[in-house]
């Protein structure tokens, strides 16, 4: 099978009016997300689940006016949070076989 995997560079992000260089640069410094290629912001290139959890880092930046360091707090927990629930679900799955 194979496996797509969808690209942005930072430019690209940019272009929405919601994006700055700055932003990008925050969020890869502070942890949020990290580039799949290039060494500096010029040439950077995120995967879709970077971006997706870039977006939502920049929501909470905004939104609640909150630093970059508890953006990247928030970001790992909610993180985290899909990962348990994405586990719970196969062991849910896994336990219906046997009842």
């Amino acid at each position: 099978m194979t496996e797509i995997l969808l690209t942005i560079s930072a430019s690209e992000l940019c272009l929405t009016k919601t994006i700055t260089e700055e932003m990008i640069l925050a969020a890869v410094e502070s942890g949020v997300a990290e580039p799949i290629e290039g060494e500096d912001l010029v040439n950077w290139v995120f995967d879709s689940t970077s971006v997706h959890w870039l977006k939502k880092a920049i929501r909470l930046h905004q939104d609640l006016e909150i630093d970059w360091v508890a953006v990247a707090m928030v970001i790992d927990l909610l993180q985290q949070k899909e990962s348990l629930q994405r586990e719970n679900q196969y062991i849910r799955q896994q336990l219906k076989r046997f009842l």
